[in-house]
């Protein structure tokens, strides 16, 4: 469900409250080869789930990730972290034995390849300052060198990580974007804080996009993503018919 919230005077109120399924509902249907809608539709019509012969959840041994398309390559300039606003044309999916490949399959579907190899930008608040060295650690031992904006950098090398610093625009250096036209960056990890540091950003960010180079916004949208190259590192992907992966669901005990 949806819900709108409005606060005021420490007071939560609920605006409104919204049953959906027009999404969800055929993703999991797809996923798990179950015609949820159909089942609901005859439901409502008087029929029994035990008539319908879905009596207990199925399980699945593989993993589907849904991924919103956000149009952002078609707006120049256009900064890309996301608030309330509803900026998704659409969803994709991305399905696999592993959660790493099927992650990896949903940002190609969605128009965004993950590099399995290059240089990492690397820039983030304090608070994810501690959880940003393991993500950093995987990207290094895979291979990767590393950029970092100072005071990251700082965090990174002290935990042995090897990183170059590189200064902010804020601090008047130009130098990420001039590596960023020269093709020098191939994945950007940039969690913003604040309205200084979301504007100081916010031509890289721009430009990671014209330039069509992953710019990943959050924690857990990094451990995603090293989740995934580390995944197609070891082992490549191959494409199957969803009917190989849902033939073997199975009823859940």
């Amino acid at each position: 469900m949806n819900i709108q919230f409005a606060v005021k005077n420490d007071i939560v109120y609920v605006l409104e409250v919204n049953p959906r399924a027009s999404r969800t509902v055929p993703f999991v249907s797809k996923a798990t080869g179950v015609p949820l809608a159909k089942i609901a539709a005859k439901v409502m019509t008087g029929k029994k789930l035990g008539e319908l012969g879905f009596k207990k959840e199925k399980r699945v041994s593989h993993v589907a990730v849904k991924e919103s398309v956000l149009p952002f390559s078609r707006f120049s300039g256009v900064d890309i972290i996301l608030g309330p606003e509803m900026k998704s044309t659409g969803e994709v999916m991305g399905i696999d034995r592993s959660f790493g490949i099927a992650f990896y399959k949903s940002q190609a579907a969605a128009g965004v390849t993950l590099p399995r190899k290059g240089t990492v930008l690397i820039s983030v608040k304090n608070d994810d300052k501690r959880d940003i060295v393991f993500i950093a650690k995987k990207l290094y031992d895979m291979g990767f060198a590393i950029l970092a904006t100072k005071e990251t950098s700082k965090v990174l090398n002290s935990n042995n990580i090897r990183s170059d610093a590189v200064g902010k625009l804020g601090e008047g250096s130009t130098e990420i974007l001039e590596l960023i036209k020269k093709g020098k960056i191939h994945l950007i990890i940039n969690t913003p804080s604040g309205e200084k540091g979301r504007s100081d950003m916010k031509p890289i960010r721009s430009l990671a996009v014209m330039y069509a180079i992953p710019c990943i916004t959050t924690i857990q949208g990094a451990q995603a993503a090293v989740n995934g190259i580390e995944s197609l590192v070891k082992s490549d992907f191959s494409v199957r018919p969803i009917q190989e992966y849902i033939k073997d669901v199975k009823n859940k005990k």
